[in-house]
């Protein structure tokens, strides 16, 4: 499948944010704003992801607590150890995907990978990014296609960020390279397809936003997946989604997780 070359022109191209979050506390812009310098100072490629970013492409203005920096797997021991040689407080909470600085009740976040390991930041998500000021500081956005990609398997008890992924669509459609979105998630299609008929319920005048190609793609999908028999493995991928939520699955009802490894209960 090739990328549209169109689309990736214009999904790099420099954005004027349409809003920025609204900070919870007096203390948190200016320590944002010098963890930026920090950042830059370090010479490290990051992107800024989470609500400043959606703030950025939708124009939605909401209270948030904490800052997203996102970077690849291989540089995050250095940002972390460069902020701990600067005083600051400094955890590694999963290696798998995320670490946190701090100072006092203030924080960001380090990301360089989902939690359930589906989206890891690779050098395409910078090759796809775009320029863009927050707080004062030339800052660089996670690309709209990598921020739904990123978006699409939060769905648990306490976070579902479904909301985030239709007003992303509604309001940063023209900026969404829709086949590599289709790429990032060939292998968990169907997700895919559920937050877009997620998106034409909420949105249904707004239908056309997303390609018909993709849509009638997927729907065939489905339509030949329903000729064949039921898989064999009984998996519970729900884990994907939220490991807690779906724990009874594996620790007691028999379902393998993900990776095919059945759990026995204790």
């Amino acid at each position: 499948m090739v990328t549209d070359p169109e689309s990736s022109i214009l999904s790099t191209a420099p954005l004027e944010a349409r809003a920025e979050p609204i900070l919870d506390s007096a203390e948190a812009e200016p320590f944002y704003s010098e963890v930026l310098d920090e950042l830059q100072e370090t010479g490290i490629p990051i992107l800024v992801a989470g609500t400043f970013a959606v703030s950025a492409y939708t124009g939605i203005s909401r209270v948030t607590k904490d800052f997203d920096v996102f970077c690849k797997a291989g540089d995050w021991p250095r940002l972390l150890s460069h902020f701990k040689g600067r005083g600051y407080d400094v955890s590694v909470e999963d290696e798998r995907w995320i670490g946190k600085v701090g100072r006092g009740p203030i924080f960001f976040d380090v990301i360089f990978a989902s939690s359930n390991g589906t989206t890891p930041v690779s050098d395409l998500w910078f090759e796809h990014s775009c320029e863009t000021s927050l707080l004062g500081h030339p800052v660089r956005l996670v690309g709209p296609t990598e921020l739904v990609w990123s978006k699409l398997f939060i769905q648990n008890r306490d976070r579902y960020d479904g909301a985030d992924v239709v007003h992303l669509i509604l309001r940063a459609h023209d900026r969404i390279d829709w086949k590599r979105l289709l790429q990032h998630m060939e292998v968990h299609w169907e997700v895919l397809l559920i937050h877009l008929l997620n998106f034409r319920f909420v949105y249904p005048s707004e239908r056309d936003r997303v390609p018909r190609w993709l849509l009638e793609e997927l729907l065939d999908r489905l339509a030949h997946q329903r000729q064949l028999p039921p898989p064999q493995a009984r998996i519970c991928r729900g884990r994907m989604l939220s490991s807690a939520d779906y724990e009874i699955d594996v620790r007691e009802w028999g379902f393998a997780d993900n990776d095919g490894e059945v759990v026995s209960s204790r």
